[in-house]
């Protein structure tokens, strides 16, 4: 494919008051993504969006109150995926905190139940425990929306049903007791951002008033609980499910790093960081959005999440070094199984691309390989998404010798990928045996002699809807750094000045250095010294997972990272290269 067009993001005139004692690089990075009032990078908490616009909160509450009065078991249903796991943990530490003594929690299994609340879930979950029927609370975290059938299955067995989910909406609602939703049609919260651990951290916000209001901590002689407590497991949901990163979504995310830096987050959390040999002090959104949360999701991918959602909810440190070892264990399996998966992928492209030229690849890109793992096609589409700059559908079957078919997508900006297939089930009724998700990412199920219908129409849609520009590669940069700007100081001051992440992204540079020296680190990483006309010092970079059989040119444009490296009890500054081509 053609390699990126490199472009620096427009800035648009400061105040030359605007925070004068704020780093010009700083003041620049922040004004390119929006932010030209010094409120709009203070995370304090008091500033977060209030619950009261929230639709269906009220009601929620009130059941919850109820359940609580009656000392009714609360089952909280969460889902397989990151958001799902800390969504879980919040709901559980966060009802416990604020005084109910029966709440579990169940979660589909991918392999065996499929996604959200199911018929079969329930069926199984009521069997498990028959204390649940007749009476008992039941609330969805990160899904229900669309589980229409098993919202009735619950209620059918005398469960009320609170649904909290963020997930865009169908044309029609569940049969829940209460439903909150951002996302639904006509939903007052300004944000709709929020991730499923959001949305019920949320919650337990206006419950705690709505309790206090009713005297509730008084009567039972409970301690008010601070559910700052919670807002580690809400930053890690909020980062790794990749939803964007508003103002709201900042400070909670920040909130919770603040309380994992200072040692004050949950064990499993801490224990994950460190089976990743990060340095919980030094934690930053990209450590759980890379470190922290694919182990979590690799259990779901790949075996149980419970597994995860037991390390987030255990106080015990030796228990949670023990789940976080395992949880590294089940991701190095996940990360060779989606190695291989990637390959074949990449492959097939490339075979395409050599029969039919470039201009023949589908806008809109389907893959299905019949030995390909359904728990990891997420990521393979993530993968190609990247690499070919289009949206891409990868498929495996539901299981071995399985007709159904399990489908993740991937898209790109400008495409929004749930809507597409709406649009395809539109024209092709019944293909779908069902879908769901957002903008960027979605999941759908099929039989699997419909692939190639599916490939077709999807490409279909993609064309129509996308432009021929949008294809193109642009990596957005921050520009050039003048000679004073390459400092270790700068380096620390970007590392926290986030949260960076979806939507708000980490701060890029580019410029034209010359090639002082290169060698070959493990099998694909490079190391290399540069020397740029704005720096009399020689610059120490690093470029991971390069193509190490392609020699670099001697002079280079580089598209790069300020950062920090640590190494024997010294801090140094060092460029990461993002990309490199020949100057």
């Amino acid at each position: 494919m053609t390699r990126p067009r490199i472009q620096c993001r427009s800035v648009p005139d400061m105040d030359a008051e605007w925070l004068p004692s704020l780093h010009p690089v700083l003041r620049r990075v922040f004004a390119a993504r929006g932010i030209i009032a010094s409120d709009e990078i203070e995370h304090r908490l008091a500033a977060l969006l209030s619950p009261a616009k929230l639709g269906g909160i009220s009601r929620a509450c009130e059941l919850i109150e109820d359940a609580l009065r009656n000392d009714a078991p609360i089952l909280i249903v969460g889902d397989f995926d990151v958001d799902g796991a800390t969504g879980t943990a919040v709901a559980v530490r966060g009802l416990r905190m604020l005084g109910a003594r029966q709440v579990e929690y169940g979660v589909p299994n991918r392999f065996t139940h499929g996604y959200g609340l199911s018929p079969a879930l329930v069926d199984e979950l009521v069997v498990r425990n028959p204390r649940l029927l007749g009476g008992a609370l039941l609330i969805t975290v990160d899904n229900g929306v669309a589980a229409h059938a098993g919202v009735a299955a619950a209620k059918a067995h005398g469960l009320r049903v609170i649904v909290t989910d963020h997930h865009l909406p169908g044309e029609t609602l569940p049969t829940a007791d209460a439903i909150v939703n951002p996302n639904l049609d006509g939903d007052a919260f300004p944000s709709k951002a929020l991730a499923g651990v959001g949305v019920m951290f949320y919650l337990l916000l206006a419950l705690r008033a709505y309790l206090r209001a009713r005297g509730w901590f008084g009567e039972r002689g409970i301690v008010e609980p601070d559910l700052s407590d919670l807002l580690d497991l809400v930053a890690l949901g909020t980062v790794a499910d990749l939803v964007p990163l508003d103002r709201n979504n900042r400070i909670l995310v920040e909130a919770g790093l603040k309380r994992i830096r200072a040692g004050r987050g949950c064990v499993g959390i801490a224990a994950l960081l460190g089976s990743g040999k990060r340095d919980p002090a030094r934690a930053v959104a990209s450590d759980l959005g890379f470190v922290v949360g694919p182990r979590i999701n690799a259990a779901g991918r790949l075996e149980d999440i419970r597994l995860g959602i037991e390390c987030l909810l255990t106080d015990d440190p030796a228990q949670a070094r023990r789940l976080a070892d395992t949880l590294s264990a089940i991701n190095h399996e996940r990360r060779d199984l989606q190695a291989g998966m990637v390959e074949q992928a990449e492959a097939a492209v490339e075979q395409w691309l050599a029969q039919r030229g470039a201009q023949s690849l589908p806008v809109g890109l389907v893959l299905f390989e019949p030995e390909w793992h359904h728990g990891v096609v997420g990521l393979v589409a993530s993968k190609l998404k990247e690499r070919f700059n289009r949206p891409v559908i990868a498929c495996a079957p539901a299981g071995e010798d399985s007709e159904e078919i399990k489908a993740s997508g991937r898209s790109i900006s400008g495409f929004h990928l749930r809507d597409a297939l709406a649009e395809i089930d539109a024209r092709a009724p019944g293909l779908l045996h069902r879908y769901g998700g957002h903008a960027m990412a979605a999941g759908m199920s099929l039989h699997r002699g419909d692939v190639a219908r599916l490939a077709e129409l999807f490409d279909e849609v993609a064309r129509a809807r996308i432009a021929p520009e949008q294809l193109d590669t642009v990596l957005l940069t921050d520009g050039e750094l003048a000679a004073g700007d390459f400092s270790l100081e700068l380096a620390t001051q970007l590392r926290y000045a986030g949260p960076w992440g979806q939507a708000f992204p980490e701060p890029l540079f580019d410029g034209v250095f010359e090639v002082e020296s290169c060698s070959i680190v493990g099998e694909n990483h490079r190391r290399v010294k540069l020397r740029c006309a704005s720096s009399a010092q020689p610059l120490d970079a690093m470029q991971f997972f390069a193509e190490v059989h392609v020699p670099l040119p001697a002079r280079i444009r580089a598209v790069y990272q300020l950062d920090m490296n640590e190494w024997n009890g010294t801090t140094s500054l060092r460029l990461l290269l993002r990309h490199v081509e020949a100057a």
